[in-house]
């Protein structure tokens, strides 16, 4: 049996409204809706012309009674601002204006500078602290709390560190001991002490019964399986080990025990740097269901929040994260091109150059042994290539002894550019302050040896990207995802075109601006508007 369609002229059946110009005429088409369109912090009537079988839309006006005005009146929509575009409870939860989020872009590249401009403009910020040192995170977070007195829209990442435990643990340590108010945990592909202590040192309940967290915990994940681990509580063994380390209290962990551990779940689709590469329409709805599922099983009695992340450079695809449901959105790639990112002038002109499939998947230096790889810029260095063929190697080698005499030569010529005996030393003094431990076991086990060596090259190639060592341009391990190249072809004509304009504030504002711009205009083309193609093309403005 086909569906029922209603038939245009029977739009103005019922209809008790009509509609008189008081200056502005009504639009039926063309040009003039484009135009209207982009008019989303003014009210919009709705109205059916003389013949009922055409929509249009006229904004201010004259609202009367059945047949006293020219046109009828088919609805109102009311205004649209950027800020309503998410889940009204992530502003409230997190004392921001805008469901916006600039995520933790690693080694610092994610920087203070970054973070303190978006609180300053009501978004939420994260510290990029993945693959520094903790003393380096100790210095960021003094910055951001003698920066932000009295903010809680700013925050620092925790990653996953799975061969360096103790690093893991020490940046837990010094959050927690900051006050911290936002905390983003990335990489994790099960719950950690450290994930778990973040999460519930410090619940409190209120004289209602509510349980009170002292900081907001987000969580980056890819897979519905990692998903659930942040959606549920912490498990009771863990709480319970956390206990007797004399880690919690028995308070915090019966607290914990009925709460999820993280109330911001992020879905990172095909991002830069860590990803599964999963495209989010697939993902986010799936993620979406899960939280439903396990919001019913637990009986929470405040919303898990979830944003989405990965590929969002364009306002279409702002607006389309938003129509899938996300709660806030959160963007990484593309603010390494800002003027406040810690990213080389060198690196943010090769980023300028990318396109969409200007992308390649690379070893991950943090999780190299496990062979877990990034995505990276491909276009204007061999990273990627060279990366991957330093697993290889590891891969199918015990001990750097065993590599083939050639291909040693060729790695210590064109990678090391020095013997990888140097790189030893250079490594191991490294480890011995950082954590003494990698350096015992590299004693006792060549393969290990020649994994943290071959990881020197995979951190100093992000360091030469940070630093413009441009005699190491090739070399260059620059985070992106096809992002990158989306957000250059739609700069490319605007004024974020010139690198000096790219500031971290204007590129999320122009993003959601325009994401505001889109989904009025899909909201008039769903109510039987005849919306022009050229309504959906925001183009970037300088904006207040």
């Amino acid at each position: 049996m086909k569906p029922e369609v209603l038939p245009r002229t029977s739009w103005t059946e019922g209809v008790s409204l009509t509609w008189h110009p008081d200056g502005e005429q009504p639009v039926f088409g063309g040009p003039g809706i484009v135009a209207l369109a982009a008019r989303t912090r003014e009210p919009m009537y709705l109205l059916a012309d003389d013949s009922g079988s055409a929509a249009g839309v006229a904004i201010g006006g004259t609202v009367m009674g059945a047949g006293a005005g020219q046109y009828s009146v088919l609805g109102l929509l009311p205004p649209l601002y950027p800020e309503q575009l998410g889940d009204s409870t992530f502003g409230a939860t997190h004392g921001v204006r805008f469901p916006y989020v600039s995520g933790e872009m690693a080694n610092g590249i994610a920087t203070t500078a970054m973070v303190i401009a978006m609180a300053r403009a009501d978004m939420l910020g994260f510290f990029g602290a993945a693959g520094l040192a903790p003393a380096t995170v100790a210095a960021a977070v003094a910055e951001l709390v003698s920066a932000l007195p009295g903010r809680s829209n700013w925050g620092v990442n925790l990653i996953h560190s799975p061969a360096e435990s103790a690093t893991e643990e020490a940046v837990a340590d010094l959050l927690l001991a900051n006050n911290v108010p936002a905390v983003s945990l990335s990489a994790f592909m099960e719950l950690t002490p450290a994930v778990v202590r973040v999460a519930a040192s410090g619940l409190t309940q209120d004289g209602a019964g509510r349980i009170q967290r002292p900081r907001s915990v987000f969580a980056k994940v890819s897979r519905p399986e990692v998903a659930a681990h942040f959606m549920a509580p912490a498990p009771v063994e863990l709480l319970r080990e956390l206990v007797d380390r004399d880690q919690l209290t028995p308070e915090e962990a019966e607290l914990a025990a009925r709460v999820p551990v993280a109330e911001d779940i992020t879905v990172e689709a095909d991002s830069g740097g860590h990803t599964d590469n999963r495209p989010l329409t697939a993902l986010l709805p799936v993620i979406l269901a899960l939280r439903d599922t396990l919001s019913r099983r637990y009986g929470y009695d405040r919303p898990i929040r979830i944003g989405a992340a990965g590929g969002l450079g364009t306002p279409g695809a702002v607006a389309a994260a938003f129509a899938l449901g996300a709660a806030y959105v959160l963007t990484g790639s593309i603010n390494q091109a800002a003027i406040e990112s810690g990213l080389s002038a060198d690196g943010k002109r090769m980023l300028a150059g990318a396109s969409v499939a200007d992308v390649a998947m690379a070893p991950a230096a943090d999780m190299f042994e496990l062979g877990i790889k990034l995505q990276v810029l491909r276009r204007g260095t061999m990273f990627p290539f060279r990366a991957q063929r330093l697993y290889q190697i590891y891969a199918g080698n015990t001990s750097w002894a065993n590599v083939p005499e050639q291909t040693r030569a060729k790695v210590e010529k064109d990678l090391f550019r020095t013997s990888f005996d140097e790189v030893w030393e250079e490594t191991r003094a490294f480890w011995q302050e950082r954590e003494p431990d990698q350096v015992a076991r590299a004693e006792r086990d060549e393969q290990h040896r020649m994994a943290l060596v071959f990881r020197w090259y995979l951190g100093m190639s992000s360091r030469w990207a940070i630093q413009g060592a441009d005699t190491r341009r090739g070399d260059y391990q620059i985070w992106c995802g096809p992002a990158m190249g989306a957000f250059n072809q739609w700069t490319a004509s605007g004024f974020l075109s010139d690198p000096a304009d790219r500031s971290v504030v204007q590129i999320a504002r122009n993003l959601l601006e325009g994401a505001a711009v889109l989904t009025r205009a899909q909201q008039l083309r769903g109510y039987g508007v005849a919306v022009p193609d050229a309504a959906f093309a925001f183009a970037p403005r300088r904006l207040p």
